[in-house]
């Protein structure tokens, strides 16, 4: 499949943007709604001069929810080495056992 050229919408601004597949449009356009969702929202609870400070904010928001989600994906890949440990220990003592 072809490089696709898509428009998405962020604060009002229009900003053309070169995907690779129709599953990536889905994802960019979904993820442009979000970042209009919370400026909306940021809009709406806090006061402003202009439209930087949402946008500085939302940006803020994200990037401490994906420094979230990586720091739980290390845990569970912690776990995850740590229950193999086990299991290689336990199947040790297993093996052992059966001689």
């Amino acid at each position: 499949m072809r490089d696709q050229l898509i428009s998405v919408i962020i604060a009002e601004r229009p900003y053309r943007l070169t995907i690779s597949s129709e599953k990536e449009e889905e994802v960019f356009r979904r993820s442009a709604m979000l970042v209009n969702d919370k400026l909306k929202e940021y809009a709406k609870n806090f006061a402003f001069r202009d439209k930087q400070d949402l946008l500085a904010m939302v940006s803020l928001q994200f990037a401490v929810e994906c420094l979230r989600l990586e720091n739980t994906a290390g845990k569970k890949n912690e776990l995850s080495e740590k229950l193999k440990e086990v299991d290689s220990l336990l199947n040790r003592c297993l093996e052992e056992k059966g001689r």
